[in-house]
């Protein structure tokens, strides 16, 4: 399903932390990736020599070689010009699966990001995105990477029933066909859209929705009749449930829909999927809309 894929480094520790924890893809196909680093025409220089010990080609051969001893058969590659642009162009002209990019920080001014481009990535992206959480372990620069890299463990999908959900929810039976054991389903009542004129009417909501998640789970079931399939319905603000969710029923990575493509309510910080990824513990698969 995700044979080949691109990984976006910076050859920061963050980025390194990140490709640590990458195996559990090869549970859905993953085999050829592309370790691939960006600079900007302004930034080319002076990031070569930023690095006193190690040149650009030694950190990108270390990062490398982390990944093939994972398994994958890696290419790497440096090139020139706008990260968000390049990557996506990459994916889209050479034909990836799937873009795996690294994250770092939950505040709204660090934006989560590496080297810039996550959220420039997502934002207009027509490939799924794997947005992998790293942390900070000290007051130094070195990083953690995700604990657990059983992708295909325990995955959560939250849904808000409309076409781009539906949209991901076909990627998601690819991902249940190629051997996901446990998934959790959920969908959030959303507190803000409810609150003043339709709360009265939440019971009504929550059996209707519970009834959609049990028909989700049904076309799930019949792809792989062994899957432990649960279904939740909650109340509250979205993307705040949705991560404490994935916290509570330790899941291994979230799957949702974006829009991606640069469609403009995307582009506002306050989106669902961008919130998820700034909060998310695990790592978050973005399915964006089909052309």
């Amino acid at each position: 399903m995700f044979n080949p894929f691109i990984v976006a480094t910076d050859l920061s520790p963050a980025s390194s932390a990140m490709t640590d924890c990458l195996k559990g893809l090869k549970d859905f196909g993953a085999g050829d990736c592309l370790l691939l680093q960006c600079l900007s025409f302004s930034h080319a220089a002076s990031t070569a020599y930023s690095y006193k010990t190690e040149s650009l080609d030694e950190l990108m051969e270390k990062q490398k070689k982390n990944l093939e001893e994972q398994g994958f058969n890696v290419e790497t590659r440096i090139v020139v010009g706008s990260a968000k642009r390049e990557i996506n162009r990459i994916a889209v002209k050479e034909n990836y699966d799937l873009i795996v990019l690294g994250a770092q920080g939950h505040s709204l001014a660090e934006e989560k990001i590496i080297g810039g481009v996550a959220f420039g990535v997502i934002n207009k992206t027509e490939k799924p995105v794997l947005v992998v959480p790293v942390e900070k372990s000290g007051e130094d620069s070195a990083c953690l990477p995700f604990e657990n890299c059983g992708f295909s463990e325990h995955v959560l999908f939250a849904t808000d029933f409309s076409e781009m959900a539906d949209n991901a929810f076909n990627s998601l039976k690819q991902l249940v066909a190629e051997g996901v054991k446990k998934l959790t389903l959920i969908h959030v009542q959303d507190k803000v859209k409810l609150e003043q004129h339709l709360k009265d009417r939440l019971e009504e909501f929550n059996e209707h929705d519970r009834g959609r998640l049990a028909d989700l789970r049904k076309t799930l079931l019949k792809k792989s009749p062994s899957l432990q399939v649960n279904t939740e319905v909650c109340y509250g603000i979205t993307h705040e449930e949705i991560c404490r969710l994935i916290k509570e029923h330790d899941a291994k990575m979230a799957v949702m829909g974006t829009q991606g493509r640069g469609f403009v309510r995307e582009i506002f910080l306050g989106s669902v999927s961008h919130n998820v990824v700034r909060n998310s513990p695990v790592p978050v698969l973005l399915i964006p809309m089909r052309n």
